[in-house]
């Protein structure tokens, strides 16, 4: 779980910084980056809860 939440400050961050990056200079590739890394974000969000349900449905089982 140390790692899950590693991983969480560093997604914000790098969004946050991102978005940062294209507020002071107006460029759209920052604001594309930053769109890319939350879909990874959500994506690696899904996985991680789809096999932490299929951990709990065996341990059940």
């Amino acid at each position: 779980m140390v790692a899950l939440r590693l991983i969480a400050i560093l997604l914000l961050i790098t969004i946050g910084l991102a978005l940062v990056l294209y507020l002071f200079t107006r460029n759209r590739r920052y604001l594309t980056f930053a769109w890319r890394v939350f879909q990874f974000a959500v994506v690696f969000l899904v996985v991680f809860m789809a096999l932490y349900v299929l951990e709990r449905l065996v341990l059940v089982v």
